[in-house]
């Protein structure tokens, strides 16, 4: 399903005001694909980022804003059964996937990943991992 998307197909995320899931569909974007979005709640930063990077937001779930059909439907982890619009893309059989199966499968997969967690630091480790790669000749962006 994500292996067959190609640069110019329309991805809609459902929760795209998500501070991931707008990071996703810029990233995205920049990759060549259609992407737009609906969340409950569109407001700023998040609203803002993404004008900023011509992504349309919907405020609200709607059905019909799965129309037309959408190459991929990404489903935020605050998306349960119920929601209008992943009641329609099942209803509909529309193909979707989560917001890691999607970094797997157009980010990741074939590249060495360096993974930080935790409760505080990551910003500063993650940070301090870049420099470390960069100092040592490697492009940790790619």
């Amino acid at each position: 399903m994500i292996e067959g998307l190609r640069p110019g197909g329309r991805i809609h995320l459902i929760g795209i005001c998500g501070t991931a899931m707008a990071a996703l569909a810029g990233m995205l974007k920049t990759l060549g694909y259609r992407v737009g979005g609906s969340d409950e709640g569109v407001y700023p930063p998040m609203s803002t980022f993404l004008a900023e990077q011509g992504i349309p937001a919907h405020d609200g779930y709607d059905p019909g804003h799965l129309e037309p059909p959408p190459d991929l439907v990404v489903v935020g982890n605050v998306i349960s059964r119920g929601n209008p619009e992943a009641e329609a893309m099942l209803e509909r059989k529309l193909p979707y996937a989560s917001l890691p199966e999607v970094l797997k499968s157009l980010f990741i997969r074939g590249k060495t990943s360096v993974v930080v967690a935790g409760t505080h630091g990551k910003t500063t480790t993650s940070s301090l991992i870049a420099w470390v790669l960069e100092s040592a000749g490697r492009d940790p962006g790619s």
